[in-house]
C-alpha cells in the first residue's frame, strides 16, 4: 500500500514530470558507496508521520544511511524541511506518479546492496533495521524481506501471505464484507504471521515496508508502474520468486504501520485504486485460460464490493 493520491483520470493525458534535480540525485549517489542501503520513502503531503519516520529511522540501525524522499504532491513544505533537517535527497517527479514508479525513481542509481522502500507511516523500532540486513545476510536467496508489522493497537498488521489464487481472490471480494468469515477470505488473508518464529518464506510482502536487494530488485526490473497503487507489491514477489529469489518474512523484527494517513481524509479514491488493481492482477495472472465468463464473474464481485465500500465510506 502506498502513501500517494488517487490516479489521475485516463481522459485527461498527465503532465509529463518534472526534472528531477541533478544535486539531489548526485548527493544520493555518491553517499551510495559510503552506506549498505538506500531507504526511499514515497510520500503525498505528508504531515508529523515524516518527522516520526525519520527519528526513529535514526534508531533503526547503527550504521549510516542514505535516505530519499520523493514526494508526489505539489506541496513540498514538510518534506523539504525534514529532507534538509535529515541530510536526505528530495525527488519531486512534479506530478504523482503513484507509488511503484516513485519508489523506482527513489532507487535509481543507488549502489548500496540493499534498498528499502517504506511509507511515511512506519515507525522503526530500535535496531530493526539492522537485524533485517542481518537477515538479508544470513539468506543470500533472499530478495526481498520484511518485517512483523504491528498496528498502533499492537495487533499484527497483515504484512506476509501466500500469492492470491483466482477461487480464493474471488471469494474474498464477493463474500469479505456480507460474510467476513467466509472461507475463501481466511484463505486470501492466509499470512505467515505469528508472534515468534525466524526466517520464513511468504508469497509476498507488504510494500509498506520492504528491504530489498539491489541486485535482484533491478533483475526483475523493479516495481511495475502500471500499477498505481496497491498490488504493486504483490506482482513485485511474485515476480522475484518466478526469478528464483525468496521473499522472507522475519517475524521476529517488529515495525509500527500507522496506516493510511496521506488519504484517510480522502478514501473513496483510494478504494476505486485498490479494486482496479485487484482486476489487473488478477487479469495478467491467469491471462491465457481467465476467459470471458470467469473474468466477468471476478469484475463483477469487485465491481459489488467497491460499491459496498464507497456506501460505507459516504455513510461515515
Amino acid at each position: 500500500m502506498s502513501a500517494t493520491s488517487p490516479a489521475p483520470s485516463p481522459s485527461s493525458p498527465a503532465p509529463a514530470p518534472e526534472a528531477v534535480p541533478a544535486d539531489a540525485t548526485a548527493r544520493a549517489a555518491s553517499r551510495s558507496a559510503a552506506t549498505r542501503v538506500r531507504v526511499v520513502c514515497v510520500v503525498f503531503h505528508p504531515g508529523s508521520e515524516l518527522d516520526r519516520f525519520v527519528r526513529t529511522l535514526a534508531t533503526a540501525t547503527a550504521d549510516p544511511v542514505e535516505l530519499v524522499i520523493v514526494d508526489n504532491g505539489t506541496d513540498q513544505t514538510v518534506a523539504s524541511r525534514v529532507a534538509d533537517a535529515a541530510g536526505a535527497s528530495l525527488v519531486v517527479p512534479g506530478r504523482n506518479l503513484g507509488y511503484g514508479a516513485a519508489a523506482n525513481l527513489g532507487c535509481q542509481g543507488a549502489s548500496t546492496p540493499y534498498l528499502v522502500v517504506a511509507n511515511s507511516d512506519i515507525e522503526w523500532t530500535p535496531g530493526s533495521l539492522d537485524r533485517l540486513l542481518a537477515a538479508g545476510d544470513e539468506q543470500p536467496t533472499a530478495g526481498a524481506l520484511g518485517p512483523m508489522l504491528l498496528n498502533t493497537d499492537g495487533s499484527v498488521y497483515p504484512s506476509a501471505r501466500a500469492l492470491p489464487s483466482l477461487a480464493a481472490g474471488a471469494g474474498h471480494a464477493i463474500f469479505a464484507k456480507p460474510w467476513p468469515n467466509n472461507p475463501w477470505t481466511r484463505t486470501y488473508q492466509a499470512r505467515h504471521e505469528t508472534m515468534g518464529g525466524y526466517l520464513r518464506a511468504a508469497g509476498w510482502l507488504s510494500g509498506a515496508c520492504l528491504v530489498l536487494r539491489r541486485t535482484a530488485f533491478e533483475q526483475i526490473g523493479g516495481f511495475d508502474e502500471s500499477y498505481f497503487m496497491f498490488f504493486e507489491d504483490v506482482d513485485l514477489g511474485e515476480r522475484l520468486g518466478r526469478a528464483g529469489w525468496e521473499n522472507v518474512y522475519v517475524p521476529d523484527v517488529h515495525v509500527t504501520h500507522v496506516g493510511g494517513t496521506s488519504w484517510r481524509q480522502r478514501p473513496a479514491p483510494m478504494i476505486r485504486a485498490h479494486h482496479a488493481s485487484a482486476r489487473q492482477y488478477l487479469g495478467r495472472r491467469y491471462g491465457r485460460w481467465y476467459q470471458a465468463p470467469v473474468r466477468l464473474a471476478v469484475n463483477l464481485g469487485l465491481r459489488v464490493r467497491e460499491r459496498v465500500q464507497m456506501r460505507a465510506t459516504e455513510r461515515a
